[in-house]
């Protein structure tokens, strides 16, 4: 691993802060409560998916991690102007926010590893995994902890956010990919080795 590969450029720091501040952006319309947990639905998550497939496992993470730091520290940046480290702790939501952290690298590494042809549907899986899967796998035990509800009941509420989360998975995929094409490079494209290009090769 070079240097070049650890450290974080100027302009790498300018789009972690950008994708930051586009993800409290989309906290502002605030966020709606359905059903009997009181876990909202927010447009921020989009914000998380476009963070990984634009910026990567890396960077998507470092912005993702920058706003919620910065919530945590009391500044109302999640939806709703929300903030403080209550909803770090014994919120309802607050395993999503830390799932957020997951599915963002989940989403990032895959990326890199479709570009740069990224394909819609295999894009799409890779989004709506990390994006979705991750993130509820983390969010749903939290909620039904911090609520001292069975996970099941929370598992089923947390159904009412699907249809959005996928129509944001969709989104992203699209956005990415136009925003891949002008600017090639946003996400470092792993070459495959020698031998793997060789039996690549062989199967031609």
């Amino acid at each position: 691993m070079t240097a070049r590969t650890r450290t974080l450029t100027v302009r790498d720091l300018a789009q972690i802060a950008i994708f930051a501040a586009l993800i409290a952006a989309l906290g502002l319309p605030g966020a709606l409560t359905i059903g009997a947990v009181a876990v909202p639905i927010t447009f921020q998550t989009l914000g998380v998916m476009l963070a990984g497939a634009v910026l990567g496992a890396r960077k998507g993470f470092f912005a993702v991690a920058l706003l919620l730091v910065l919530a945590a520290a009391g500044l109302p940046l999640l939806s709703g102007g929300r903030g403080g480290l209550v909803w770090f702790t014994t919120s309802p939501a607050a395993g999503y926010l830390y799932g957020w952290l997951l599915g963002v690298v989940v989403i990032g590494y895959l990326t890199g590893r479709l570009l740069p042809r990224y394909p819609f549907w295999a894009a799409l899986g890779a989004t709506v995994l990390g994006g979705i899967v991750v993130v509820y796998l983390v969010g749903v035990p939290v909620t039904a902890l911090n609520l001292g509800l069975p996970v099941w009941v929370a598992a089923v509420d947390s159904v009412k956010f699907l249809p959005g989360d996928v129509l944001k998975a969709v989104v992203t995929v699209l956005v990415a990919r136009q925003v891949h094409k002008a600017y090639p490079g946003l996400i470092p494209v792993r070459r495959r080795s020698a031998r793997t290009s060789k039996v690549f090769a062989g199967r031609r």
